[in-house]
């Protein structure tokens, strides 16, 4: 098996990540991805290790070329902004039409993630975790206490991905975009009662 190194890896998973953008993963094969890809299995797994992590490669990937997705965490770190600031643009970028491509995939991969825990286990963690430890870190350098801070990362974080499924289910944009902002507002009003002047 010839190694073309690092180039040869991303020339390939561009064109993975052209393909699963496009038909998703749910039917995914490595022989059929193989051949759409001007590739093979063995080549595959040479350079991904196992359908899951090819998938999640792909996944990372893609994400790529939604640069404001990249911006979240970064947003939700920044302590320039108030945290009720930075709720809300968070919001914007994942409510922008933009993004919703990145978001299919994302949610497609989570569910078959669900079917096959054992095979997706570091990616459920990092979904599970990693949005909300920052905004519990957010909180707590507000004067959140560190149980109350987790607890309001972790509704917030379930506001932006029932909201996120809204929109990929057909819900009016519009309408959507309201009822998170009205979300965010009274989660940031509850916090400021529990910890006055906090955020």
């Amino acid at each position: 098996m010839t190694d073309d190194g690092p180039d040869r890896r991303q020339l390939l998973l561009e064109s993975i990540v052209d393909f699963v953008l496009e038909n998703g993963v749910a039917q995914l094969t490595l022989r059929g991805l193989a051949n759409a890809v001007g590739s093979n299995n063995r080549m595959l797994l040479y350079y991904f290790g196992s359908r899951e992590e090819l998938i999640i490669a792909a996944l990372a990937g893609a994400e790529q070329r939604f640069p404001g997705m990249g911006r979240m965490v970064v947003l939700i770190d920044d302590d320039s902004l108030p945290v009720g600031d930075r709720l809300l643009e968070a919001w914007a970028i994942l409510a922008d039409p933009q993004n919703l491509p990145l978001h299919r995939l994302f949610f497609e991969i989570f569910g078959l993630a669900g079917f096959e825990r054992q095979r997706f286990t570091a990616f459920l963690g990092a979904v599970g975790t990693e949005w909300v430890e920052h905004l519990s870190t957010a909180l707590a350098r507000r004067g959140v206490t560190d149980a109350q801070a987790d607890l309001f990362a972790h509704e917030a974080v379930a506001l932006w991905r029932g909201f996120q499924a809204t929109l990929l289910s057909g819900g009016d944009p519009q309408l959507v975009d309201r009822s998170a902002r009205a979300a965010t507002h009274a989660l940031v009003d509850r916090v400021n009662t529990v910890f006055p002047g906090s955020l």
